[in-house]
């Protein structure tokens, strides 16, 4: 079975892994020239540890885990005014099972474990021609190939999805909220501590971990959907000052570090919903398919068990795996889902993302 995946990130290296092992020609195209770095601390919970074990990645990703003591909470001047030392807002409790991991961190460990795969850096799909056999492949750099199956692992602004389904604009439902995430000079001597503040529309959280010279910096705001180019960084940089010109207390010192940054992300808190996430010998995992946003605590849990099914049923056998993938992931997916709903523009409570990530059996 040849297959093609695109996006070497979570759920793209993890099922080039499973594929792997279930004997499969796995070929992994990534548009990035090289793997990417950066993002958000993630969180494994649930059937998603379960996953990680199986891949022999769990004991490396709790050695990488973070190392939070706590968090608090800051008006508008920076007073403290509200603390804890059992949870912060990124990873729940922090006497539980959960690893919260940076995301680096795990797809370091997840490249080296899908290392049995071909990967194409800098390259991407411009093209899908299918047919009852199979898919033709024409990538950006000109090359041709031909694969048994093609699957999008690539993000919530897939192009994958786009040539098989259409435009994003009809599948991903915006949630109210923007983010950038950015390393910044840890100005604020935090040590291992997360500081979150809000202020009208806009707000920020600052993490620290084990490099005490730096911190991440979440820096976002509430508004309906806007038009921007997914690629022009700098335009995204104006956004995020636009929105957040109005924060007092470090606001001004973040959005100076934010145009010193190299390693900016922005997007949108959103959710793709997809009667399908399969057309032909085309399907589609993790936040291509369903993404359920950073508001669920859930993404890269739906990535890793996602990809784990998706394998499992190819493996069984290709005849119908697409179909028995969707009937098995849907409950999770809508479960999962629906926790970014529960509080619009908050985390979800801990009690049911505890609920929402036991919502599936692997076997």
């Amino acid at each position: 079975m040849k297959v093609l995946i695109s996006g070497a990130g979570i759920a793209g290296s993890a099922l080039a892994y499973w594929l792997t092992r279930h004997g499969a020609d796995v070929t992994l195209v990534e548009r990035a020239p090289a793997p990417r770095t950066g993002g958000q601390a993630v969180d494994l919970r649930g059937a998603a540890l379960t996953v990680a074990d199986r891949m022999g990645i769990l004991d490396g990703a709790r050695a990488l885990r973070t190392t939070m003591r706590g968090m608090s909470m800051v008006d508008g001047d920076g007073n403290e005014i509200m603390r804890s030392t059992e949870e912060t807002a990124s990873a729940g409790r922090l006497d539980g099972d959960d690893v919260e991991i940076a995301r680096d961190d795990l797809t370091g460990l997840l490249s080296d474990a899908a290392r049995g795969a071909r990967h194409l850096y800098g390259d991407s799909i411009a093209a899908l021609d299918q047919d009852e056999r199979g898919v033709d492949v024409v990538f950006d750099s000109g090359a041709r190939a031909r694969y048994d199956h093609v699957v999008g692992a690539d993000g919530l602004h897939s192009a994958v999805r786009a040539l098989t389904f259409g435009p994003e604009e009809r599948l991903i439902h915006h949630l109210g909220m923007y983010v950038s995430i950015y390393t910044a000079d840890n100005v604020l001597g935090l040590d291992r501590w997360q500081v979150w503040h809000r202020e009208g529309d806009a707000g920020f959280g600052l993490f620290s971990d084990r490099d005490p010279a730096v911190m991440k910096v979440n820096l976002g705001f509430a508004a309906g959907p806007i038009a921007y180019d997914h690629r022009d960084v700098v335009q995204q940089k104006r956004l995020v000052e636009q929105h957040c010109a109005g924060l007092r207390w470090e606001g001004a010192r973040l959005i100076k570090a934010m145009w010193e940054a190299d390693d900016f992300y922005f997007d949108a808190m959103a959710q793709v919903r997809m009667d399908h996430w399969s057309r032909g010998r085309v399907t589609l995992v993790g936040d291509a398919g369903y993404c359920a946003s950073p508001l669920s605590g859930q993404g890269t849990s739906l990535a890793l068990v996602g990809a784990y099914v998706l394998a499992e049923e190819l493996a069984a056998s290709p005849e119908g795996a697409f179909t028995r993938y969707e009937h098995r992931m849907r409950p999770f997916v809508a479960a999962n889902q629906a926790l970014a709903l529960e509080n619009p523009g908050q985390a979800a409570s801990w009690e049911s993302v505890a609920r929402a990530a036991t919502a599936i059996t692997i076997d």
